[in-house]
């Protein structure tokens, strides 16, 4: 059996590809186990790994848990394993893309949702289906869907289960980006670009300090980010004079 997921990376970013294309990448115990090695090698590798992107094989980003594994009984490695892996990969010290073309359900939302930012394509589709199914959240969908969206969107999706279209996940501010679904590759190559262009020093101290901060009152936040802030970079000095050598040929 092949790789459930893949890995590939290119000029700083690492993509991790869910590679159970036959199943729609639906989201079982095997695949999760090899996820969370790639979340633990990435999460040493800040110094050739600036940026990470999960994405799916073939027609969808994952139609969300798998439901025959769920009917004939996981055996995860230890308890939680799954909402585990996915705090893991939302807390990696590199900011994180969830790229989400076509379906993204239930669970896969809750993977999805350990991005920092989603990017959608105009044909993506997302829902919470646990209520379908008898089911509630234990993999993060109650807690990070409604800080995502807001709590009033959040009842709606938890209990219609509706599907909503890229469009409509982008208007809610579920997805950051929503672009038509050829431009898709195109669009998270800009931005990869984008990204990576900045300083990953920087990346990883402002995450540090959003997560650090998510929910504290605003003096709190403020007071935390005045004392634990990790301050100037190492590539700051370089980045000053390149800048000012630029500005002094225009001038």
């Amino acid at each position: 059996m092949g790789s459930l997921v893949l890995r590939e990376d290119r000029d700083g970013c690492a993509t991790l590809t869910l590679n159970r294309p036959d199943k729609l990448n639906a989201l079982n115990v095997e695949l999760f186990a090899e996820l969370s090695g790639h979340v633990d090698r990435i999460a040493a590798e800040t110094d050739r790994v600036g940026l990470v992107i999960v994405r799916g094989a073939g027609k969808c980003f994952s139609a969300g848990h798998d439901l025959t594994d769920i009917a004939a009984g996981e055996k995860p490695p230890r308890p939680n394993f799954q909402a585990d892996v996915i705090e893991r990969l939302a807390n990696l010290p590199q900011p994180v893309i969830s790229a989400v073309h076509g379906h993204c359900y239930t669970g896969a939302l809750e993977l999805a949702l350990a991005g920092d930012l989603i990017v959608a394509s105009e044909a993506a589709k997302f829902a919470d289906t646990h209520a379908r199914w008898a089911l509630t959240p234990v993999w993060g969908m109650s807690q990070r869907l409604p800080r995502r969206v807001g709590l009033p969107k959040a009842r709606e999706m938890m209990f219609t289960a509706r599907t909503y279209t890229g469009r409509q996940a982008e208007a809610m501010g579920l997805a950051n980006i929503c672009v038509p679904d050829a431009e898709f590759d195109a669009e998270l190559a800009s931005l990869t670009k984008a990204i990576l262009a900045n300083s990953w020093y920087s990346h990883r101290a402002n995450k540090a300090l959003l997560l650090a901060t998510d929910g504290l009152p605003l003096a709190a936040g403020l007071d935390h980010e005045i004392v634990r802030t990790r301050g100037r970079g190492p590539d700051m000095e370089e980045r000053i004079a390149a800048f000012t050598a630029k500005t002094a040929k225009i001038a």
